[in-house]
């Protein structure tokens, strides 16, 4: 009887252990994840959750294929997933093991980057553009010259957002050229557009948020999350549409292929497809999110925000960037090497 005792004593200690020991490790953008969404779900499914950040897809493909990285689920753009699945560097999703994957709302359910989210689930979706200090500068703001040809008010006070396929993007249609052109004349022409531009630039760092709301800069190239917190904090600061055209994207979760966690990646997915966490997502990074009727649990200030609800007049400016081609992505990446030195 007490060896009896003693060995169910034994297994319960290891099925507590094992349990305590169920992990999930998350690669995302930096300051980009609830804190209570993950409180909320660490404490529903006893999932210790550990984050690391990145502050740009180009980044975070690197990490991965460099391989002994350690993380189950990462979140690239819209115009990177399909990198990522030639590569081999994520897994197809099994819809059985989601039961909330009817909540992504209709308009991004057939996305052409992963038609029929086979391989990945929304997080956020948003726009690129310019934030501005409109204390500073009070002309017009819905124009990428405020930082490519930047006015005198704005001139060593700009920011822009480490992200070479957005900054290329909004460069090379200031100049007229449609995004993933290989047009050696534009590219020229947006070469030289970036090398003039960026004496201007105070800095090229991922936290405009902080810059704006100190006042330590007065424009951003920038995502409109960032805007809106900005402006939360220091009300001059506006978020522009750029005229010439301004990229539109979504991020989305996928499972990587050789993630270690695979049971708690899917309990994670199916957690974020629920209308009310995925408002806990948005609330706190101030961005839609493609679930259905998140809308009833998000802030009040978010369901008519401009940085959220594009303006009317500005729709048609947006852009979904596609997925450039590998000759082209170089050509890219030697004006973006040449502008970082």
């Amino acid at each position: 009887m007490t060896k009896l005792l003693l060995s169910a004593g034994l297994m319960a200690l290891a099925t507590g252990a094992a349990a305590q020991d169920r992990q999930l490790q998350l690669y995302n953008w930096g300051d980009y994840t609830s804190p209570e969404m993950i409180e909320k779900f660490e404490a529903e499914t006893g999932i210790d959750v550990t984050i690391t950040d990145y502050d740009s897809n180009d980044t975070a493909l690197a990490k991965v294929q460099a391989g002994g990285h350690g993380f189950d689920l990462v979140v690239p753009s819209a115009n990177y997933v399909q990198i990522w699945v030639e590569l081999g560097l994520i897994q197809p999703l099994d819809h059985a093991k989601l039961t909330n994957i009817g909540n992504i709302a209709p308009e991004w359910v057939d996305v052409p980057w992963d038609p029929g989210r086979a391989h990945t689930i929304p997080w956020q979706w948003g726009t690129t553009g310019m934030a501005v200090n409109t204390s500073v500068y009070a002309g017009d703001i819905n124009t990428s010259d405020i930082v490519f040809n930047p006015p005198a008010e704005l001139q060593g006070k700009i920011n822009v957002v480490p992200e070479m396929a957005d900054v290329m993007a909004l460069a090379i249609m200031n100049v007229g050229g449609e995004p993933c052109t290989d047009d050696l004349e534009v590219l020229r022409e947006v070469r030289d557009l970036l090398v003039a531009a960026k004496p201007n630039w105070l800095s090229m760092d991922y936290d405009s948020e902080a810059k704006l709301s100190a006042n330590d800069i007065s424009a951003a190239l920038t995502w409109n999350g960032p805007s809106m917190r900005a402006r939360l904090a220091n009300p001059p600061v506006q978020f522009g549409y750029p005229v010439e055209g301004y990229p539109v994207w979504m991020d989305s979760v996928a499972l990587l292929s050789d993630a270690q966690n695979v049971e708690e990646a899917y309990e994670f997915m199916n957690f974020i497809l629920a209308p009310e966490n995925a408002a806990m997502i948005s609330n706190y990074a101030r961005y839609g999110n493609g679930i259905a009727g998140a809308e009833e649990f998000m802030d009040e200030e978010m369901q008519s925000a401009p940085e959220i609800v594009v303006p009317e007049e500005h729709r048609a400016n947006g852009v979904f960037l596609p997925t450039c081609p590998a000759p082209v992505t170089e050509l890219y990446s030697q004006i973006w090497t040449e502008l970082q030195s």
